[in-house]
């Protein structure tokens, strides 16, 4: 995944899409160094329009300002990967099923197929319904150059359908984690941007 560097003075657009791709690539691993330095000197205003984000990415810059690259990666490893079973799986097929690689992905693979997006495993070794895959996938949803594809119609139903219905209870099991610092920081943020989308597209409807 590739994600442009944070910035300020964005468009709502620009700032949608930025925070997905930051978001997602901080729930993925390894992380990279560039990513965490530019967080630590990141403005601490809302990254996107409206104030309600402020204060969850305030939290989050000030926690990677608190923490070095390697102790992120150590609490990502606790959480998320480990030996045998994580302590909390960043899949939707999990929340939705209680089990992996059951009918939540076959139906996200499906809906994927029909936007023309395929998993690229040299980059991804992730199935599709990881939590970072799911997120970028909104990002280029909102970015994306093809208006055919990149558009609010499909942004609405990818979210209701692959984002809404697992991504809030997900940030709820990583929030109440007692080894989750960095990582409920960054829940708390992702259970907001969720939260302040899903008011949006209802506002669509």
């Amino acid at each position: 995944m590739t994600n442009p560097p944070i910035s300020s003075a964005l468009d709502e657009e620009t700032a949608r899409a930025e925070l997905y791709g930051v978001i997602a690539e901080l729930f993925y691993a390894p992380h990279r160094a560039e990513l965490l330095a530019q967080m630590r000197v990141a403005a601490t205003e809302a990254p996107s329009s409206g104030g309600y984000l402020e204060e969850p990415w305030r939290e989050l810059v000030g926690v990677a300002r608190e923490m070095d690259d390697g102790a992120i990666q150590k609490e990502h490893d606790a959480l998320f990967a480990g030996v045998g079973k994580p302590e909390i799986y960043p899949f939707a097929s999990h929340f939705l099923s209680g089990f992996l690689n059951e009918k939540p992905l076959a139906k996200l693979r499906e809906d994927l197929a029909v936007l023309g997006l395929t998993r690229d495993a040299n980059t991804m070794s992730e199935t599709e319904d990881h939590i970072s895959y799911v997120l970028e996938v909104m990002r280029f949803l909102v970015a994306g150059e093809d208006a055919s594809v990149s558009n609010l119609t499909q942004q609405a139903k990818f979210f209701a359908d692959h984002v809404q219905t697992w991504v809030p209870t997900f940030c709820n099991a990583v929030l109440a984690h007692p080894k989750a610092r960095f990582y409920a920081a960054l829940a708390e943020l992702t259970r907001s941007l969720v939260s302040v989308e899903a008011q949006a597209f209802d506002l669509m409807a």
